[in-house]
């Protein structure tokens, strides 16, 4: 997938900037599709500040669109399915400073699917600028760590390396962890 959106940034080298945006908006409304690949792509082209900053601006701007869709089309349809979510039910009710720090929290956990934050978010009673704000401060770190871990792993660094045995563990961890479950 990185090497796709790599291409199509080559090919078109004056719209690689709308395409990485166009592509992270995408990415934000679909809620469960991960952005490692526009994020590894901006690395390769723009370099790692640049491709960062531009990661950001994307999620951010994603993120966004992504709130004002799902306020419009869900909001009245989807109050009841969050039960297994305890926190992201929470943020359903949540105001002002509340909505503020759950998002923000939710945002700095690396695992928890952006999509079913900005959701829970959108059809609850948070607020446009309350989301806006904690969603973009608590993606500067998660970005961070993912932007230095893609560049590491593109790298072949020793850190890659780490970085990738580590989500290798990770994932065989959760992997074993639902079979028992079962």
């Amino acid at each position: 997938m990185k090497e796709a959106i790599l291409a199509l940034f080559q090919q078109h080298p004056q719209l690689a900037v709308g395409i990485s945006l166009g592509l992270s908006i995408i990415v934000a409304v679909l809620g469960l599709v991960p952005s490692v690949f526009i994020t590894a792509a901006n690395l390769l082209f723009f370099g790692f500040w640049n491709g960062t900053l531009l990661s950001f601006l994307g999620e951010t701007l994603g993120a966004a669109v992504a709130f004002f869709l799902y306020r419009s089309g869900f909001k009245k349809a989807s109050q009841n399915g969050f039960e297994k979510f305890p926190r992201l039910k929470k943020l359903l009710e949540a105001k002002g400073r509340e909505a503020f720090l759950l998002i923000l929290s939710l945002r700095l956990i690396p695992f928890v699917p952006s999509g079913l934050v900005t959701f829970a978010a959108a059809v609850g009673n948070t607020s446009v600028a309350v989301f806006l704000l904690a969603s973009s401060l608590g993606k500067i770190p998660a970005l961070l760590l993912e932007a230095y871990s893609v560049y590491a792993v593109a790298q072949a660094s020793w850190q890659g390396s780490v970085i990738l045995a580590l989500a290798a563990c990770f994932i065989l961890y959760r992997l074993l962890k639902s079979r028992k479950k079962k």
